[in-house]
């Protein structure tokens, strides 16, 4: 069977549970950029794998459990054995967000290119990577080498999701990027991924100027006022846009995954699974492909945290 692939950071989020406007303890939740994309392909219907790695550790153990339970294959999810698991604590001060990060040598940073068997190459027709995998210890060149291998083969995507406050070393980093964005077919990028990546620029000028580097598709998110997809043609530059949905705000903690997840699983029902197909599906299924992942989004923000929606909530959603 071919699968979703998606490779990446898992970890355990630490959300505030607050009393009288202090904090006074925090609930677990699992959570990571391309394990809460994972999830939202797999509750949308699709056969879904993931690769990384988790410790050998309450954590981990929790994380497993949690990936089973969503019906994720999870044979190319490894255990080291003396690494601990990342976590990550939120909590707010002057009403903003403050995270922080204990993930050092944690085991999802661990994961090396030899840990990538033969048959996750065989079974992908689709791989999602990006994230704070891209920053820190093994895994990024795991990642790299992944979605370099399956260039041409199977559609790649990536999700930069950039993390200013926990980037150490830029010019490493930037080089990652730009390694990653040469070998992917799509390109996932927001107003605060470019305001890091190219300060100053429009969005719209970045996302042009990366499909002369790799992608065949860039993928412009919105917030609430929609999507846009740029794509090269023959006949030059074509742009396919998609408003938002009108729906009550909770939370826009894993929108852009959720959004991701709609992306992929609708292309995956219209048989899109390499960048040739991706380059021939008409403008007006790339529509459908944007709302698809617009709804995906919206419902997503309807209840706190990351937490994507099964395919009956989205078809209702798209139905009204």
């Amino acid at each position: 069977m071919q699968r979703l692939v998606c490779l990446g950071e898992i970890l355990i989020d630490f959300l505030p549970i607050e009393t009288a406007g202090e904090v006074t303890g925090f609930s677990m939740h699992p959570g990571g950029g391309p394990f809460n994309v994972a999830v939202g392909l797999a509750r949308l219907g699709r056969p879904t794998a993931f690769v990384s790695k988790v410790g050998a550790d309450f954590f981990g153990r929790r994380l497993r459990r949690a990936v089973q339970r969503e019906g994720i294959d999870d044979r190319w999810l490894l255990t080291a054995p003396i690494a601990p698991t990342t976590l990550a604590f939120v909590a707010h001060e002057g009403g903003e967000p403050v995270f922080t990060f204990y993930g050092d040598d944690a085991a999802d940073t661990l994961l090396t290119p030899a840990e990538l068997p033969d048959e996750l190459f065989a079974e992908t027709s689709m791989l999602h990577f990006g994230g704070i995998s891209l920053l820190r210890g093994d895994t990024p060149e795991a990642a790299l080498t992944a979605a370099e291998r399956l260039r041409g083969r199977a559609l790649v995507s990536l999700d930069p999701n950039i993390r200013p406050k926990l980037i150490s070393d830029e010019v490493v980093y930037r080089a990652t990027l730009e390694r990653a964005v040469a070998a992917c077919d799509i390109l996932k990028v927001s107003a605060a991924d470019v305001a890091w990546l190219a300060p100053g620029s429009d969005i719209e000028a970045y996302a042009l100027a990366q499909l002369e580097c790799g992608p065949a598709v860039a993928l412009l998110t919105r917030g609430g006022e929609g999507a846009l997809a740029l794509r090269k043609t023959p006949d030059g530059i074509e742009r396919v846009a998609v408003a938002g949905f009108a729906v009550k705000v909770i939370d826009t903690v894993g929108a852009g995954d959720s959004f991701t997840a709609g992306v992929l699983a609708a292309l995956s029902q219209y048989g899109v699974v390499d960048r040739q197909t991706l380059l021939d599906l008409s403008p007006a299924k790339l529509r459908e492909v944007l709302r698809y992942g617009a709804a995906t989004a919206a419902i997503n923000c309807t209840r706190p945290g990351a937490d994507p929606p099964r395919a009956d909530e989205v078809a209702a959603l798209l139905a009204q």
